[in-house]
């Protein structure tokens, strides 16, 4: 269980973070202690039930809490089929909630969205313009939370679109290959599905680098991975590559690995947006998976 941390500063931006437990929150937790100016406190689901919209009101309000970022959200993608209601109370309508806290209470939102609102239809990197077409109940129900943020429309709100996260915190697909990787000589890899892996860590610095320069009066969308493209396939060979494990990785196709919710074949994120508004270097996926792993 996850007690709420809440680190005393001089000068107070009181921060609600999110999701605390999940791979984001848990690499904006690592970095709090370097940001001075700020008041990071931190919950998962045993400390705020973020679909109790009268609970989430009176939490910020006790706590002052003057910048969300929400990291929450049901990202069991193939549960997610079978379980919608769940997922739309967390995707969709507790950030529907968080909009109208934001707008009530002059309150700075971001938002972490996904890749996986866009079809995978594209031939070149996804642009905050392109119209998006969710495949999967994930997909649709992490759409109708932007859709929502958009119609309430607070000031100082932008969402974050991510792709293929992974940290040295929580499970994600580099823990999975390392830990099959034990026991296995051989592994298949989806080898048709392309997009950019993106290290939590990297985010998590972004995003505080950026809280005191959100200053728009409509809401602000953009997207963020890390720089390149490769398949699952390819992710999976560099993990073994950058381990030092000879692991044998045969490339095979989505048909032959079929799950309940529909993955798009195509997902890379362009990144011009962000880089340009706020002024970032974003690291190659290769290189930020090096430093990652050997932190793991």
């Amino acid at each position: 269980m996850l007690n709420i941390l809440t680190i005393q500063k001089i000068y107070m931006n009181n921060i609600l973070v999110t999701g605390g437990n999940g791979q984001l929150g848990s690499e904006l937790k690592a970095l709090a202690t370097h940001y001075d100016t700020y008041n990071f406190i931190f919950t998962d689901v045993a400390e705020l039930d973020i679909t109790n919209n009268t609970l989430v009101a009176e939490f910020i309000k006790a706590h002052k809490v003057n910048t969300i970022i929400n990291c929450a959200a049901y990202t069991a993608v193939d549960k997610a089929e079978e379980q919608f209601e769940i997922a739309d109370k967390i995707n969709h309508l507790a950030v529907a909630n968080f909009a109208k806290i934001a707008k009530e209470n002059n309150v700075k939102l971001i938002h972490i969205s996904t890749d996986y609102v866009f079809d995978g239809t594209a031939h070149k990197p996804y642009a905050e313009i392109d119209t998006p077409n969710p495949q999967s109940v994930y997909g649709r129900t992490k759409l109708a939370g932007e859709e929502a943020i958009f119609r309430i429309s607070p000031e100082n709100a932008i969402i974050i679109r991510t792709s293929w996260v992974y940290s040295i915190y929580g499970n994600n697909f580099v823990k999975t290959m390392l830990r099959l990787g034990k026991d296995r000589d051989e592994l298949n890899v989806v080898a048709d599905q392309v997009g950019t892996p993106t290290n939590a860590a990297d985010l998590a610095k972004t995003i505080i680098e950026i809280v005191p320069k959100i200053e728009n009066k409509k809401v602000a969308l953009y997207h963020y991975s890390n720089q390149g493209i490769c398949s699952w396939y390819d992710f999976s060979k560099a993990i073994f590559e950058i381990n030092g494990k000879s692991i044998k990785v045969n490339p095979i196709g989505t048909k032959d690995y079929p799950t309940p919710a529909k993955r798009p074949y195509y997902s890379v994120l362009s990144k011009q947006k962000i880089e340009k508004k706020f002024n970032i270097e974003i690291p190659y996926w290769k290189d930020s998976l090096i430093i990652s792993m050997n932190k793991i």
